[in-house]
């Protein structure tokens, strides 16, 4: 892929209504996936057609006119990223603003079953750090709560990325029934083998064939059970996402909370996500959206793409607005791969 885009528009940084700054930036390459997540998928979905996604010659032009106006971080989602034909290519175009030193990083989050392949030629692509999903260190759990897969496959891939030089932070969904019981055994393997952990509540968004009060465990919950056992201290650090991290005294490893159920982290958002047919979306939580593909391909400049970003910008709302109703029914109908979350 080989793409320079000049664009008229102003280089000013993108900022909101509310004083925040903009430079984050969440791209989906595909609603597909290869598992089926029990929190985040119905067993049989129903994916876009392959013809209203945008081109990855698209997206890389989406992505740099957002690294025009200041976005320092871009992270590759799903679905599953790696399903997505031809991806690599995707992250090598975007590594020239690395180089560049506008772009200070370039990841991605995965499942882990395609690492295995991929993780030498991302880390060429200069990917240093990669999010893999693992909510169990069980086989059998992990093939109940992904509805196919292999846990092995995940373990190969983890292996993978380590040896191509890629950090790796865990990503584990807490779900209620089944992180209580193995909350002590994911923070001694992701620290054992100096990968940081990030615990997430499950979020309400689309029908995933579950009730969601049944999945539902508060990170809060989930501390008071990991401090039984472990010696936490709350740190200052960031790493660009919403995440709160505690140190561990005992390993010297590094725990996220990131809590959009019981604690909104919404002040301090520098985030916005696009999918993979071209929607802005300022907010996870929210349905707020503008559709970017009448400026991307009806103008060789990029002025109303960035036109049109400003709008979305703008009206960027405060804070989402995750909630479960009595019946168990998610408020939001979009599914999780729909944004990468």
């Amino acid at each position: 892929m080989t793409a320079s885009f000049v664009t008229n528009a102003s280089s000013c940084p993108l900022t909101d209504l509310f004083g925040r700054r903009i430079t984050y930036l969440r791209l989906s390459a595909t609603d597909r996936c290869d598992l089926r997540c029990v929190y985040c998928m119905a067993e049989n979905m129903t994916f876009l057609p392959r013809r209203d996604l945008l081109t990855l010659e698209e997206m890389d032009r989406l992505a740099s006119a957002f690294v025009a106006r200041g976005v320092s971080k871009i992270r590759i989602t799903g679905g599953e990223p790696l399903v997505r034909k031809d991806i690599l290519t995707l992250f090598e175009a975007l590594s020239r603003h690395l180089t560049r030193g506008a772009l200070k990083e370039l990841t991605l989050t995965t499942n882990g079953t395609l690492l295995a392949k991929y993780a030498e030629a991302l880390a060429r692509a200069g990917v240093r750090r990669v999010n893999v999903s693992l909510d169990t260190l069980d086989a059998t759990r992990f093939r109940e709560i992904t509805r196919r897969g292999s846990l092995g496959v995940v373990m190969d891939g983890l292996q993978a990325a380590q040896d191509a030089g890629l950090a790796v932070k865990l990503n584990a969904v807490a779900l209620k029934g089944v992180t209580e019981d193995e909350i002590h055994d994911l923070i001694a393997f992701a620290h054992g083998r100096g990968m940081d952990l990030t615990l997430i509540e499950t979020m309400p968004l689309g029908d995933v064939g579950a009730d969601r009060t049944d999945q539902y465990l508060p990170l809060t919950d989930l501390r008071r059970l990991i401090e039984t056992r472990w010696t936490l201290t709350d740190i200052r650090e960031r790493t660009g996402g919403p995440a709160r991290y505690v140190r561990v005294a005992e390993t010297g490893g590094r725990i996220g909370f990131i809590t959009p159920m019981s604690h909104s982290f919404c002040e301090t958002c520098n985030r916005v996500r696009v999918s993979a047919t071209g929607v802005l979306y300022t907010c996870l939580g929210q349905e707020d959206k503008i559709d970017l593909r009448p400026a991307l391909r009806g103008f060789e400049s990029d002025q109303a793409l960035h036109t049109a970003i400003d709008a979305a910008i703008k009206a960027k709302p405060r804070g989402h607005d995750f909630r479960i109703d009595r019946r168990g029914t998610p408020t939001l109908a979009r599914h999780m791969s729909a944004l990468g979350g």
